[in-house]
């Protein structure tokens, strides 16, 4: 899942889900049971025949997520997937993260937001393009001898 939106705006939340179930390969059967599960989920049941184009963007990322899971995929990488949105959405979109990765599915996450890198069960930070850390945020941070993943970002790259 990219950090721009990859959906399509001019289709509506259904058709997005059935079209990308249906580049998925699943039924159609599966691609109904699915959606009406997804749109409930998500909360988008009085949104789900409008265009996506008119969602607000949390919204959009939401779906987007869940559009990536659709075919029960064994890993998903996120590219910034909270950049722009509201800390309450934010916090949303973790709980499907771990959600996702409590179902089986490997979640590859990137962020410049350090705080989140808190919620990771394990952080690589990159310095100047090359892995400068690797390891639980916890024993990063007693590695650092610092109280945040923030400051052991600045430590690598602050020196």
């Amino acid at each position: 899942m990219s950090q721009k939106f990859a959906l399509y705006d001019d289709l509506t939340v259904k058709e997005n889900i059935t079209f990308f179930g249906g580049i998925y390969g699943l039924t159609r059967k599966r691609i109904k049971e699915k959606s009406e599960a997804l749109i409930e989920e998500l909360g988008l049941e009085n949104v789900a025949t409008k265009l996506v184009g008119s969602l607000p963007l949390g919204w959009k990322q939401k779906l987007s997520f869940s559009v990536a899971l659709l075919h029960d995929p064994k890993i998903v990488f996120l590219d910034e997937p909270t950049g722009g949105v509201d800390s309450i959405t934010r916090r949303q979109f973790w709980e499907m993260i771990y959600k996702a990765s409590h179902q089986g599915t490997t979640v590859f996450v990137t962020t410049h937001y350090m705080d989140e890198a808190e919620y990771c069960d394990r952080v690589s930070i990159m310095v100047n393009g090359k892995i400068e850390a690797l390891d639980t945020p916890k024993k990063l941070k007693e590695q650092f001898k610092v109280t945040n993943m923030n400051d052991v970002f600045l430590k690598l790259a602050r020196g």
